[in-house]
C-alpha cells in the first residue's frame, strides 16, 4: 500500500492526440484544473490517425496510454476524436481491467466524444429518447466535421439520435485538414480547404446546418476560419470547454484519480523533439517545445 500511495503523489492528468490538436483540449483543462500535473503525448511519428485502419488506431492509442501511464498519469484524456471514436470502447472493455489490476493503480481512459454529444444535445449520456412518446414537429441540423475515420464510425449519428430525436446529424469527412495543419499550411489554403467542406456540406443538407461540431481537435486551431465560412452567427459546439467541464464533474465523483498539485507541464512526441511549427505557437500563445517520447 505504501507502495501505491507513493505512486499516487507523483500521479497527473495525461492528454493523447496524434498530434498538435489536443493542445486545444490541454489549454482547457490547464485553465480548469490550474494546480494539475499534466503530461502531454503527440504521436506524430504516427499521425494522422484519420485515415488509418481500425486495428492500427486501437494499437497506437493503446501504446499512447502506456506510455502516458508510464510517465505516472492516473486519468488519461484522448484529445483524439478519431481516437475517442474507434479505440477507446474497446480499451476500456478488453485491455484497461487487465492492466489496472497489474500495475494495481487506479487508472482510467476517457474520451472527448462524450462531452461533445452532452454539449450538443443538452442531455446526459444516460439519457435515451422515449420514441413511443415524443412527437417530432421540428428537426435541427447538426454539421459535424471530422477526420474520415470520425465520420465513417458515425458515432456522432448513433448517439445523438438514440438521446434527441429532432437533431440531424450529416458528418462532413476532411481527409487532409488535420495533416494541413499539423504540417503549418498557409491561412489561404486552410481558408480554401475549409470553405470547401462547408459548401460541400451545405449542397449535401441543402443548406447550412444550424449549429456544427469541429469533430477534430486539429480544427479548433482555425475555429476562426470555420466561422468565417459558415453563416453569420452559426453556433459552434466547442469540444474543449465541454471536455475541460465534463471532467470537472468526473474528478469530483471520483476523488481516487489524483492529479499532482505542482503545475508542473510537460509535452512529449514521438515524431521530432524541439520547436513546433508557428501555427502551434500563435495557438498557444508562445513558442511551444516538445521532448521525445
Amino acid at each position: 500500500m505504501r507502495g501505491r500511495d507513493a505512486k499516487r503523489e507523483t500521479m497527473s492528468i495525461g492528454v493523447f492526440d496524434s498530434g498538435v490538436g489536443g493542445l486545444t483540449v490541454h489549454r482547457a483543462l490547464v485553465e480548469r484544473f490550474p494546480q494539475a500535473d499534466f503530461v502531454y503525448l503527440a504521436d506524430q511519428a504516427n499521425a494522422p490517425y484519420g485515415g488509418r485502419p481500425g486495428e492500427e488506431i486501437v494499437d497506437l492509442t493503446k501504446a499512447g496510454c502506456i506510455r502516458l501511464f508510464d510517465e505516472g498519469a492516473s486519468l488519461i484524456v484522448l484529445a483524439c476524436n478519431t481516437a475517442s471514436a474507434i479505440a477507446l470502447r474497446r480499451l476500456q472493455q478488453t485491455w484497461l481491467p487487465g492492466y489496472r489490476r497489474e500495475t494495481g493503480r487506479p487508472l482510467n481512459v476517457l474520451g472527448i466524444i462524450v462531452p461533445t454529444i452532452e454539449a450538443a444535445t443538452g442531455m446526459p449520456w444516460e439519457h435515451e429518447a422515449d420514441r413511443r412518446d415524443e412527437q417530432v414537429t421540428k428537426v435541427d441540423v447538426l454539421g459535424v466535421f471530422s477526420t474520415p475515420g470520425t465520420a465513417n464510425s458515425r458515432v456522432f449519428e448513433i448517439e445523438i439520435d438514440k438521446r434527441k430525436q429532432d437533431l440531424a446529424v450529416f458528418s462532413e469527412p476532411c481527409p487532409n485538414l488535420a495533416r494541413m495543419i499539423e504540417e503549418n499550411a498557409d491561412r489561404e489554403a486552410l481558408a480554401g480547404e475549409i470553405a470547401g467542406h462547408v459548401d460541400a456540406l451545405r449542397r449535401r443538407i441543402g443548406r447550412h446546418p444550424d449549429r456544427a461540431v469541429l469533430g477534430c481537435t486539429h480544427y479548433e486551431i482555425v475555429a476562426d476560419l470555420f466561422r468565417d465560412a459558415l453563416p453569420p452567427g452559426t453556433p459552434l459546439i466547442h469540444q474543449p470547454g465541454a471536455t475541460a467541464e465534463a471532467l470537472g464533474r468526473y474528478m469530483e465523483r471520483h476523488p481516487e484519480y489524483v492529479a499532482g498539485g505542482t503545475g508542473q507541464r510537460r509535452f512529449l512526441t514521438t515524431g521530432t523533439p524541439g520547436p513546433q511549427n508557428g501555427l502551434v505557437g500563435s495557438f498557444w500563445g508562445e513558442p511551444l517545445a516538445f521532448e521525445g517520447a
